[in-house]
């Protein structure tokens, strides 16, 4: 009786081995889409007529795919394509003069849906609590009729406003805490909004540099506001200031100030290190440092926009704003050039998708 239990428990024990065994076997899953693992270069196309585009180039820098959106869906963006934004696997195409935003799912670029009532003089979206918020200058020219569009991402219309300052543009989140950059549309600003995404009310208004270009948000979840100051132009030159924001308190920990005609710009992050543009090269400062860099990590460039991932810097070139545009490569880690590819006219935002 004794070794029957024996021989019953060991069968028992294959059977349970043979289970788990079966359970830990991964099947391949499939693709999202053909454009799930790569970079998008969104591409303001000619001021006033024609149309912005959408480049696809895979991670290995291999494959590049032009005009994706047209190419899928058989018509065009809009004119001046001005950014893209992300909800989960939808993208959001801000088409700043069409006043229109393409809703396309961001692995396949099928068309979902367009946003085309509420919107006037879009710039960036971002996504908090299930909703989407696009800064809007309204007339650049007039300071009474700037706002953040709320979009409800089930129908995708605007189904209400937020008024706030002059010229809001960059827009980041951190949990349900929106902040929106006003660098002064046509003029100059040096506002940061806080608006609490629970509510949609304006939590405060908070005064950093002149003309706050960027806003990243690093590992610690501090926000970093990069402002390039006030141009030479104006008859007002200021210098650039980079602040760092607690974002737990909405405080200002800390700002560093550049020499009076230094104009930094294009602030972006790894998550713990910090890079910008000065005066035709980069520079980079780890999130933890009390002085801003004393030289730069390379020059020589001189980038529309940029962005790090993995190891690199990627920067674009928008040539005579007329012709097809280049994105190029680099390995930070020997501060080369790895390659350049072509995008499509005026490339002005680099994303990983």
């Amino acid at each position: 009786m004794k070794s029957t239990s024996i021989l019953t428990a060991i069968l028992m024990l294959g059977l349970l081995m043979g289970s788990c065994s079966n359970d830990d076997s991964e099947t391949p899953q499939e693709p999202l889409g053909a454009y799930e693992s790569g970079i998008l270069v969104s591409n303001e196309g000619p001021f006033g007529n024609g149309t912005g585009t959408v480049t696809f180039i895979s991670n290995d820098l291999t494959i590049t795919e032009s005009s994706l959106y047209n190419k899928v869906n058989g018509e065009d963006l809009g004119n001046i394509v001005q950014s893209i934004g992300f909800d989960r696997d939808q993208a959001y195409i801000v088409a700043n003069n069409s006043n229109k935003i393409t809703v396309v799912n961001r692995y396949t670029f099928e068309k979902l849906g367009s946003i085309t009532e509420g919107l006037d003089n879009p710039r960036y979206f971002a996504s908090a609590n299930n909703t989407g918020y696009v800064t809007n200058w309204g007339d650049p020219f007039d300071e009474t009729d700037d706002y953040v569009a709320i979009i409800n991402l089930q129908n995708f219309t605007v189904e209400g406003t937020i008024p706030v300052v002059l010229g809001p543009e960059d827009i980041v989140v951190q949990d349900n805490t929106i902040y929106v950059a006003h660098q002064g549309a046509y003029g100059q600003n040096n506002k940061i909004t806080v608006i609490d995404a629970n509510s949609n009310a304006i939590l405060e208004t908070l005064t950093v540099g002149d003309v706050p270009n960027s806003l990243v948000l690093d590992t610690q979840g501090n926000l970093w506001v990069l402002s390039g100051g006030n141009p030479s132009y104006t008859n007002n030159e200021t210098a650039g200031i980079l602040t760092k924001i607690n974002s737990a308190s909405n405080s200002i920990v800390n700002t560093w100030e550049f020499q009076s005609t230094d104009h930094p710009g294009l602030l972006c992050t790894d998550g713990v290190d910090l890079y910008f543009q000065l005066n035709g090269a980069i520079y980079k400062m780890n999130s933890s440092d009390t002085t801003l860099p004393s030289g730069p990590k390379f020059g020589g460039v001189s980038f529309y926009t940029m962005a790090v991932g993995d190891g690199k810097l990627y920067g674009t070139d928008a040539k005579d704003f007329a012709s097809q545009g280049t994105l190029t490569v680099y390995d930070l880690s020997s501060n080369s050039a790895i390659k350049t590819l072509n995008t499509g006219i005026i490339p002005g935002g680099i994303y990983f998708n």
